[in-house]
């Protein structure tokens, strides 16, 4: 398929005005929440890059983020809408977390490849209900998906705080997987590791499958009119399952990443965020999966540059969210892309 060199201007460059306008809402409120604005901006801007620990983890935190974005691509992609995400994250981490703690003599590869098997099929099997309740009854994904996912978060948190709950710990934990299955770190002191470098392969690979093979062209073809797809002979049922397959699976990974990147056990409540998150990530990035990478980055120098400005100044990192779901806003809303469209038309 060719490449719309307009169209790739136009979403560039409303992404641009759009961070933008985040970014100066966010010099607002800090100018009227904070008495040392000039101080706070700059721990907010400056602060995630001015040492190798807090660079690294800013990476780091972008790692899980990357993942659910381009579960939910995969799944806006075909019109499929996953709002599950938080708790196939939450089920696969403690999926990993399960398999992984039986196996303390296993090899590490083996045992890294079962967990994180066992993570992505777990979601996928999770978010692939939705799809097939769809196929089957015609069953509105985005409510059941939603509703799976909040009582998952209970069972999930059962399982931590019940049969693998650590007795030793005081934390609501599990057990530690064994040290061999803990990723590599690459960035000391920070958490950052390895698994970073195999995150973007597979956002590479993502943007192949979507862009550059029949199934990834019928599945977009779904998307974009199902009737067509139809009468063109496509199986349109086949492609409400799927793309949610993907979806789970993602978030799934992203979950056992977490863990055994990060924090080498499923604690209470470890995934939240990661897949509400992932639906802004992939809404900036305009669901391709190469522009999930920056857009993840993005929300993460946020967070970092928020954390950072409340360490060291006087705001709360609640500021950080503010500015998220300004972008959230402007991105869903579409009037500076139709704008931007309408100039360059124009012109």
């Amino acid at each position: 398929m060719k490449v719309n060199r307009s169209d790739w201007f136009v979403t560039a460059s409303a992404l641009l005005i759009t961070l933008g306008a985040a970014f100066a809402v966010m010099l607002v409120m800090i100018f009227i929440m904070s008495e040392t604005p000039g101080e706070t901006i700059y721990y907010f801007f400056a602060g995630p890059l001015t040492n190798k620990y807090y660079l690294g983890n800013m990476f780091n935190s972008a790692i899980p983020l990357i993942l659910t974005g381009l579960g939910i691509a995969f799944a806006f992609r075909s019109s499929m809408f996953n709002l599950g995400g938080e708790g196939q994250v939450y089920a696969g981490g403690l999926a990993a977390t399960a398999v992984a703690l039986p196996l303390p003599a296993a090899g590490a590869f083996f045992g890294i490849t079962i967990s994180l098997l066992a993570a992505v099929v777990t979601g996928a099997v999770i978010a692939g209900l939705s799809g097939f309740f769809k196929m089957k009854w015609r069953t509105d994904e985005l409510i059941s998906s939603f509703l799976i996912s909040n009582a998952l978060i209970y069972i999930v948190d059962n399982f931590i705080t019940g049969p693998l709950d650590d007795p030793e710990n005081n934390l609501l934990v599990t057990s530690k997987i064994a040290e061999q299955y803990w990723f590599k770190k690459i960035f000391l002191p920070s958490n950052l590791d390895i698994s970073i470098f195999f995150i973007a392969i597979i956002a590479v690979l993502a943007f192949y499958y979507l862009f550059k093979t029949h199934q990834g062209y019928e599945m977009r073809m779904c998307g974009l009119n199902p009737e067509f797809a139809r009468y063109g002979g496509i199986n349109v049922g086949k492609y409400m399952i799927l793309p949610m397959l993907w979806s789970g699976a993602f978030h799934g990974l992203a979950g056992a990443v977490a863990v055994f990147g990060t924090s080498h056990a499923c604690y209470k409540g470890f995934s939240g965020g990661m897949g509400w998150n992932g639906i802004a990530v992939a809404l900036i990035a305009r669901n391709n999966p190469i522009a999930v990478i920056p857009a993840a980055l993005f929300f993460a120098y946020l967070e970092a540059g928020a954390k950072s400005a409340m360490i060291n100044a006087d705001v709360t990192i609640e500021i950080a969210s503010i500015v998220q779901s300004v972008v959230f806003f402007l991105i869903t809303a579409q009037a500076i892309y139709n704008f931007v469209k309408f100039r360059r038309k124009a012109v």
